[in-house]
């Protein structure tokens, strides 16, 4: 993997806003692809993860109620920039403290998505916002708004730097980088790829966090 050349595509609305993609075939935990979306940078620089919460928080007027920031994937850094910034824009939230919560979930070993009870304040009767870092199938933006719907909070939107699907469960997602953005992005279930019919091996294990090449 080390050995791949990297495309860096800047965001149409930013410059300063680089995604750095690598071709290949890999396999995320619900799909397999033919690019791999790098965001590491993105998400732990402080610059561009100021920067990239400042693109994202432009898609939202300040009528939308955020009480709390979900962070999925490892977006926290993001996640604090984008509270900063649609304060700014005068979003609106309903805490007392008149202040936004960001905050990250945890994964039981089932993969389950939980909130444990000291944090379930900020969830609870909230409006919430979920931040993640990639999303493909939309499997795992499903999974959270379910957990967020049984923890009874209240879902005001949702967005990522990367995203294949515009909407899941009515949920509109907004994103900085689409398909149309990456030249020769496909995904395929797993069962269906063309790539494996093929022969062509998998170079690695993908998802948010980063990558596991396999050879």
């Amino acid at each position: 993997m080390s050995s791949m050349n990297y495309m860096k595509i800047p965001a149409k609305y930013d410059p300063n806003v680089v995604l750095r993609v690598v071709s290949g075939h890999f396999a995320t935990p619900q799909s397999h692809i033919t690019k791999y979306m790098d965001i590491t940078a993105m998400k732990s620089r402080c610059n561009e993860a100021k920067n990239s919460a400042r693109l994202l928080a432009q898609r939202y007027e300040a009528s939308m109620p955020v009480d709390s920031i979900v962070c999925l994937d490892g977006m926290q850094v993001v996640g604090t920039y984008l509270a900063e910034e649609l304060t700014k824009v005068g979003i609106l939230s309903y805490n007392a403290h008149k202040t936004l919560y960001v905050l990250s979930p945890e994964y039981s070993a089932a993969g389950q998505i939980i909130f444990r009870d000291n944090m379930q304040m900020a969830i609870k009767d909230k409006y919430i916002l979920v931040l993640m870092g990639s999303v493909t199938t939309g499997k795992t933006l499903q999974t959270a708004l379910d957990c967020i719907r049984y923890y009874k909070g209240k879902v005001s939107g949702a967005c990522a730097i990367f995203s294949a699907v515009s909407e899941v469960e009515g949920v509109e997602l907004h994103a900085i980088f689409h398909p149309d953005d990456i030249n020769g992005f496909s995904s395929y279930r797993a069962s269906d790829c063309p790539l494996c019919r093929e022969g062509q091996r998998i170079d690695a294990i993908v998802n948010s966090f980063g990558y596991s090449a396999l050879y």
